[in-house]
C-alpha cells in the first residue's frame, strides 16, 4: 500500500477504489487515535490528517495494513431513499447505446445499492459508486451549459445528483425533487461520503 506525505501534518494513502477508501476510512475512525482530526476519502485515495504532536505516523503506517482487515462500522452509515423521475434527456441514448430498452436501463440503475464515495465537482455533489457495469460509459463530449438542481446522472462508473444548476457533462437519467444542497440547514450536504442511497423510481 502506497502513502505519502502531505506537509507535516497529513498523509495520503492509495486504495484499490473508491469502496475501499471508504472502508479504510471506517477501520480507521473505529480505532479513535489520538490525534487524528480527519478522514477524507476521494477516488481511490484516503487523506489522513494529524495532530503531529500527538499522532504516531510511523506507528499509524505499520498498522495500516491490520486497519484493511477490519470490517467496516455500520452504524455510522446512514441509508437514503431518493424518488427519481426517470425522465431525462440522455435516457434514450443510453438505452440505445446500452442495447438495453428504456425500461431496462431504469431497472439497472434503480436496482443498485450506490455508496458515496466523495463529495467534489460542486458544493454537495456526490459521486456513487455502485453503477452497473451495463450502464458505464464515458461523459458527454460536449458538455451542456447548464444542467438542472436534481438531474439525476450517470459518468464513467459513478452515478450523481446535481445540487444546484451549473454546466456539465454528465448523461441525465430523470430528476429528483429531493435538496441535496442548503446552506440554511446545519449540515449543509445531505449526502456524506460512506452514505447509502437507494433511487426509487416514480410512476
Amino acid at each position: 500500500m502506497n502513502t505519502r506525505f502531505v506537509g507535516d501534518s497529513a498523509l495520503l494513502v492509495d486504495t484499490e477504489n473508491a469502496q475501499a477508501a471508504q472502508q479504510l476510512r471506517a477501520a480507521i475512525h473505529r480505532q479513535s487515535l489520538k490525534g487524528l482530526r480527519e478522514l477524507v476519502p476521494a477516488y481511490n485515495t484516503l487523506l489522513v490528517e494529524f495532530d503531529p504532536l500527538e499522532f504516531d505516523v510511523m506507528q499509524f503506517i505499520r498498522r495500516l495494513p491490520q486497519f484493511l482487515k477490519t470490517s467496516p462500522l455500520r452504524n455510522l452509515v446512514r441509508e437514503h431513499d431518493i424518488e427519481v423521475t426517470y425522465n431525462g434527456e440522455d435516457l434514450k441514448e443510453v438505452a440505445r447505446v446500452t442495447g438495453l430498452s428504456v425500461i431496462e436501463v431504469i431497472q439497472y440503475h434503480s436496482a443498485a445499492t450506490y455508496t458515496v464515495a466523495f463529495l467534489g465537482f460542486a458544493p454537495g455533489f456526490p459521486y456513487l459508486a455502485g453503477l452497473d457495469p451495463k450502464l458505464q460509459m464515458p461523459r458527454l463530449k460536449s458538455p451542456r451549459t447548464q444542467v438542472p438542481a436534481g438531474a439525476v446522472a450517470i459518468a464513467d462508473e459513478f452515478s450523481g445528483v446535481y445540487p444546484q444548476a451549473t454546466p456539465g457533462g454528465w448523461r441525465i437519467l430523470g430528476h429528483t425533487n429531493t435538496v441535496l444542497f442548503d446552506v440554511s440547514r446545519p449540515v449543509p450536504a445531505l449526502l456524506m461520503p460512506g452514505d447509502i442511497v437507494h433511487f426509487r423510481p416514480l410512476a
